[in-house]
């Protein structure tokens, strides 16, 4: 049974996660996968891989499982791959190098159309296959060449200001690499990568076991004090 409401954030952030997997099976010449296999792989239970997946309609038979190519198929339309975006990047440091420099983008139809940056000394320069252009441009280019998607590497005070611009020229889904949560009206869709959220979170991994084991134990000498005092 397909979800009757709009999925949950934490599933539209497993999408990309099945999609990935179900390619690698593919590669692999794999034809049909049960979801428990399919959780196996991904360290998914079963029942989650279904709920999933039903979310978006029943894509499964059962006692088959999935059709792995089908089911990559689906999953690449629910993405929105099955088209192409073309998209703008703001910033030309060390950050917007490597998103430049980046090929995989083109094999999911997301296609980098030019670079812009404030700073002089990098105007004129290349930026992966580009040639950096002046900011003060960037008004004039949008006009001409309507973009899909608005790509910001800026400084974190620099970020707000770029994506007001980038709206006010017409660009509705921004991909924020600054160090800061960006604002911006309802009709405008966003996401937000930030480096150090992922490395805070390893962290916190790494600490996990001795964080709750000593928790325990400070709830073990609680119990212990509120039993002496009985």
């Amino acid at each position: 049974m397909a979800c009757q409401t709009r999925v949950s954030e934490a599933v539209i952030r497993r999408l990309p996660v099945y999609y990935r997997h179900l390619q690698e099976l593919e590669q692999m010449g794999v034809e049909r996968i049960s979801s428990r296999e399919l959780g196996d792989k991904m360290h998914y239970t079963a029942s989650q891989i279904r709920q999933d997946i039903n979310c978006f309609g029943g894509f499964g038979q059962q006692g088959y499982g999935y059709h792995v190519p089908s089911l990559r198929r689906h999953m690449a339309s629910i993405l929105g791959l099955e088209k192409t975006y073309s998209a703008v990047l703001i910033g030309a440091g060390n950050i917007g190098r490597a998103v430049s420099n980046y090929k995989g983008f083109e094999q999911d139809g997301i296609l980098i159309r030019a670079v812009f940056d404030k700073d002089p000394d990098l105007v004129g320069l290349n930026c992966g296959p580009f040639i950096i252009k002046p900011y003060d441009e960037l008004d004039e280019y949008l006009e001409q060449n309507p973009m899909d998607i608005g790509i910001i590497a800026v400084p974190a005070e620099a970020a707000q200001s770029v994506a007001d611009r980038i709206i006010e020229c017409g660009i509705s889904a921004i991909w924020n690499f600054a160090p800061v949560d960006i604002q911006h009206p309802d009709s405008v869709v966003s996401t937000h990568v930030h480096l150090t959220d992922s490395l805070h979170i390893l962290t916190y991994l790494m600490n996990e076991e001795a964080l709750f084991n000593e928790i325990d134990a400070r709830a073990k000498v609680a119990q212990i004090d509120a039993e002496s005092e009985e």
